[in-house]
């Protein structure tokens, strides 16, 4: 991938924009051109029958639809159910199994990968899947001018794909990739005759997929409606005949579907560690899964002094992230000693661990010549936001740094962001999970020559920028495991030491649901939820 100047580099629109503030629950989105076809949310519960399924979801169902450009929740969530992937994967582990395809590749060593599609796949509309699909979806997820959100996660390793018959395509790598097989998972295949120079039908809510459920009814912020896929012949079949996935923003009215007697919905996710508890003495499970979910800080390095790699070591070395997990996220978290979650197997301790220590925080000041500090901190307004980002105050403070919160909509904020206006540090949180769980992906989503975060946001652009990009690149292609790894823990140690994006603790994400009415189900680090393995009891 190629480096580019901030002065030449890509251009940010504000589709790009909401592709990202989707990811940190922006409120804000594409204006739906579905209408709802029956009556509110309220009226369309399907109960306790074995037969349907009610789920809530506490992500708004009125962004894009689109499955190469989407970061909404909601709409990944979905995704999952009613679209395939050549390669699925294990909801927590990603570990593969085929997909569309009728069996997973011998061999992924080489720089040629080769995929049979399932015999009988067929469209919800009833035309059948081809190789035609499969080569249309991917010429569009590699070209650099659609630029669509998952681009960046192939066009680092993958050359092109080609259609060998009717019913085979070939995958043309760059290099030979390691982790191909979990990345074509986040590549879902779509149908040409319905998706072709017609792609605003997707990002509006219509779905044809080929996966075990269809999509019925779209009632944006209220609900979406799915039922059985009669003709899905793929390897895990739906256990419902119907499903009702509620949008629900707010956190007390979700809970209370879970809570209860006789509960409104079966299964819920995003549940607030305050509420475990009592959801569990009323009967339900409720789990709470690590992943990627963080709330971090963002710095733009060309407003002084955050420039200087000292001050933002200096200001994460003045959090007490033990305070922060105990208050502002109940218990529920981890501290950030590494870019990666720590309780991933992926991750390896950095070289910087910025365990609270206030007096080493002022001598890296000091040793900078920075004195009387000043900082406005932006911050979106969510519930978990707002309770973290006051122990930030709190250690700044403490050590001299005056701070005021500014706190915002999520749209705002962007908009903002977006728009290229001045700021000094930001504190949100994202979750690149939501697309997939190898090192490269991780790393990679917020520092990349292409990154909204990193160039456009963070202003992060010069030679310590080009050695990090160069050895992640590096890592990325190397064949042998163990060097590989060795590459990583170079490449934590070197983005904990620039400190430009980092986390300060990683979240955890719960998800409650009824043990008497549903099974198959579990909590996943990363938002929404998995129910193609799910039965009712």
């Amino acid at each position: 991938m190629s480096r580019t100047a901030m002065g030449s580099g890509p251009t940010f629109d504000r589709r790009t924009l909401l592709r990202y503030a989707g990811l940190v629950g922006a409120t804000a989105a594409f204006s739906s051109t579905l209408a709802a076809c029956g009556g509110p949310a309220s009226t369309n519960k399907t109960g306790s029958s074995t037969d349907s399924l009610t789920a809530v979801i506490g992500y708004g169902n009125n962004q894009s639809w689109d499955p190469l450009q989407t970061a909404s929740a909601f709409s990944m969530a979905a995704i999952l159910h009613s679209y395939e992937s050549l390669v699925e994967g294990d909801p927590v582990t990603r570990a593969p199994f085929p997909g569309l395809a009728k069996a997973l590749p011998a061999d992924v060593s080489g720089t040629s990968i080769k995929f049979e599609l399932r015999d009988g796949a067929k469209w919800h509309d009833g035309q059948p899947v081809t190789a035609d699909d499969v080569v249309f979806t991917y010429a569009r997820a590699l070209d650099a001018k659609e630029n669509v959100l998952i681009h960046s996660f192939f066009a680092q390793w993958l050359k092109e794909v080609r259609k060998v018959d009717d019913h085979t395509v070939e995958f043309v790598l760059k290099f030979p990739f390691p982790y191909a097989l979990q990345r074509i998972q986040i590549c879902k295949i779509l149908p040409k005759h319905v998706y072709e120079n017609n792609w605003p039908l997707a990002v509006g809510g219509k779905v044809v997929g080929s996966g075990p459920y269809k999509v019925t009814e779209q009632a944006p912020l209220s609900h979406t409606s799915f039922e059985k896929f009669a003709d899905y012949n793929g390897p895990r079949p739906a256990a419902y005949q119907k499903m009702l996935w509620k949008s629900i923003v707010d956190s007390a009215p979700r809970v209370a579907a879970i809570s209860g007697a006789k509960p409104d919905a079966q299964i819920v996710e995003n549940i607030p560690a305050a509420n475990a508890d009592q959801l569990r003495k009323a009967g339900r499970t409720v789990e709470f899964a690590d992943g990627g979910n963080n709330l971090y800080l963002m710095f733009n390095t060309a407003h002084a002094p955050f420039g200087d790699k000292r001050v933002r070591q200096a200001l994460h070395y003045a959090i007490d992230k033990k305070k922060m997990i105990d208050i502002g996220l109940r218990g529920t978290g981890t501290a950030g000693t590494s870019f990666i979650n720590p309780k991933l197997p992926q991750s390896q301790p950095a070289s910087q661990s910025f365990a609270y220590d206030p007096a080493k925080a002022k001598q890296l000041l000091a040793e900078a010549g920075v004195g009387n500090l000043k900082i406005s901190l932006s911050t979106t307004n969510t519930s978990l936001v707002l309770d973290c980002v006051k122990v930030i105050k709190e250690g700044w403070d403490a050590i001299g740094v005056e701070t005021t919160l500014d706190s915002q909509d999520t749209k705002a904020l962007f908009s903002k962001l977006d728009n290229g206006n001045d700021f000094q540090v930001v504190s949100t949180t994202n979750n690149p999970m939501q697309f997939g769980n190898d090192p490269d992906l991780l790393i990679r989503y917020y520092y990349d020559a292409q990154s909204l975060m990193m160039t456009k946001y963070a202003r992060w652009n010069n030679a310590d920028t080009e050695a990090l990009l160069g050895l992640q690149d590096q890592a990325a292609a190397e064949p042998d495991e163990t060097k590989r790894n060795g590459l990583y823990k170079q490449l934590l140690d070197l983005i904990s030491e620039q400190a430009v994006i980092y986390p300060i603790v990683f979240t955890q994400l719960g998800t409650a649901w009824d043990p008497t009415a549903i099974t198959g189900v579990r909590a996943q680090g990363y938002p929404g939820i998995y129910l193609n393995q799910a039965k009712p009891v």
